[in-house]
């Protein structure tokens, strides 16, 4: 008789889950993030728009909420020493990835990346993925500016929302393929439209129908928004939307296999022992030390 015997398919690993304190973390950067996008459109006309003042308040508060996110989730049990070198591992490679087509019709294959860890690994996980990339990103293009946290957090939310989609433990094959790259696409164009703003309230000189007019309420200057966004950026969002979509179709099922073979041996989830000598867990014995741990 086999020594597996009858032992049943490994089951797919569930994202890593996130607890009330990592809950709490991420709704309070959200919250920062908002205001710090939108306040002015709240504001009067005497005030400064230049987020190149605030962005190093952002910065500075939004390092430590991501160090809090990580924290809590590693107190929640939902994420251990083996998750944090994965979110190492991804951050870097999403950071190598994006030179590859930046600055070329708006072409980032990072974004297929993030989509698809932020699915295996889930909310939590795939908010801080998405923002540890991007700054290392910047660091590694030389795009350090105000604009920075900005983007942190909108890619954070990019990869927060690929880990909020339905079904992770029902929906596989081309249905999982077809929703992931609905998401990558639509998600690419909320990604630019978001980053947009950060950008157009503060150019000067533009026609009075797609300008930022301080002080105006705010459904006339979104409504310039939007003009200003389609006659701007709708082309270069185009871009990116479509590549995340051939990527996550042509690569997807091959490296979500791979994403969720790599969750399912760190078992995150799990913590299992082992007997030296022997490749299957067995039962904890009153006798026996039990301290040995895989990996």
């Amino acid at each position: 008789m086999s020594p597996r015997g009858d032992a049943a398919t490994p089951r797919s690993p569930r994202p890593l889950r996130i607890g009330p304190r990592a809950a709490a973390a991420l709704v309070l950067i959200t919250l920062i993030g908002i205001a710090a996008f939108g306040w002015p459109l709240l504001a009067d006309r005497q005030s400064g728009f230049a987020h190149a003042q605030d962005a190093p308040w952002l910065f500075a508060a939004l390092l430590p909420l991501l160090v809090g996110v990580v924290v809590a989730t590693i107190a929640d049990d939902g994420m251990d020493a083996k998750a944090v070198a994965m979110l190492g591992v991804l951050a870097a490679v999403g950071a190598a990835l994006r030179p590859l087509g930046a600055g070329t019709g708006g072409l980032e294959p990072m974004f297929f990346l993030l989509v698809l860890s932020g699915r295996v690994l889930g909310p939590g996980f795939g908010f801080v993925l998405g923002a540890v990339t991007m700054f290392a990103s910047a660091l590694l293009t030389g795009g350090v500016g105000p604009w920075m946290p900005f983007q942190m957090l909108a890619m954070g939310w990019f990869s927060l929302g690929a880990g909020l989609l339905p079904g992770p433990d029902r929906i596989r094959g081309r249905a999982e393929l077809a929703m992931l790259a609905l998401y990558g696409f639509l998600g690419s164009f909320a990604y630019g439209f978001v980053m947009n703003l950060q950008g157009w309230v503060i150019i000067q000189g533009m026609n009075p129908g797609i300008s930022f007019t301080p002080g105006d309420p705010l459904p006339a200057n979104l409504t310039r928004f939007v003009a200003y966004y389609l006659a701007t950026s709708l082309g270069w969002d185009l871009g990116r939307a479509a590549l995340t979509v051939v990527l996550t179709l042509t690569l997807g099922a091959t490296l979500l296999k791979a994403l969720r073979r790599a969750t399912r041996k760190a078992a995150f989830d799990a913590p299992v022992a082992f007997d030296p000598g022997t490749d299957s867990p067995r039962p904890p014995s009153p006798e026996r030390d039990t301290t040995h741990h895989a990996g």
